[in-house]
């Protein structure tokens, strides 16, 4: 169950700054599509999405892909709908099978990178031949997991509680088209 209401979520809206217009994230996804192209076309990949934030971005990605690719998803938290993240909670480890695989993860955001981070390191664990990442959004700040680094990224935004693009508001708000941060 969300922590706040539908007419508090509206709230919210209402007040947020616009950070990406849809036409931003639109060039974004085209940007990514044609990098992940050049690096993963003919490479047979495996693309885990990550649930839930990266549902809508993972699959505006994958519609612009014109190379046999298969696809999977995995579901890993450090929120569980809050604001500040905890341990990491495995809800659905990689599916299918990743061994001998190349594997690129999508993620919704890399914000300090620990959920990512742990990702990526289980799916080199379980014998992933070759893994990259790629997310819609870099937030701007220097808190980042040590070493970590995301082979694809469509828009950087600052150091602000950002929503929309399969990105939250407790729970609210993934499915925009654009990209605004919460006032205060």
């Amino acid at each position: 169950m969300p922590s706040i209401t539908a007419e508090q979520a509206i709230v919210v809206l209402r007040e947020a700054e616009l950070l990406c217009a849809p036409e931003q994230v639109e060039a974004a996804l085209d940007r990514l599509a044609v990098a992940v192209t050049a690096r993963m076309e003919g490479c047979n990949p495996l693309v885990l999405v990550v649930m839930n934030g990266a549902l809508i971005p993972g699959a505006r990605i994958l519609s612009r892909l014109y190379f046999p690719l298969q696809v999977g998803y995995l579901h890993a938290t450090r929120y569980r709908g809050g604001t500040r993240g905890g341990a990491i909670d495995w809800i659905a480890p990689p599916r299918p099978a990743v061994a001998g695989r190349t594997v690129l993860v999508i993620d919704d955001i890399f914000d300090e990178g620990d959920t990512l981070k742990a990702i990526l390191d289980e799916v080199r664990r379980q014998g992933a031949a070759a893994v990259y990442s790629a997310v819609l959004v870099n937030k701007r700040h220097n808190r980042k997991a040590p070493g970590l680094l995301v082979d694809f990224v469509g828009l950087e935004v600052p150091d602000r509680y950002v929503f929309g693009c399969g990105m939250d508001y407790k729970e609210y708000w993934r499915q925009l088209p654009a990209i605004y941060a919460a006032r205060g």
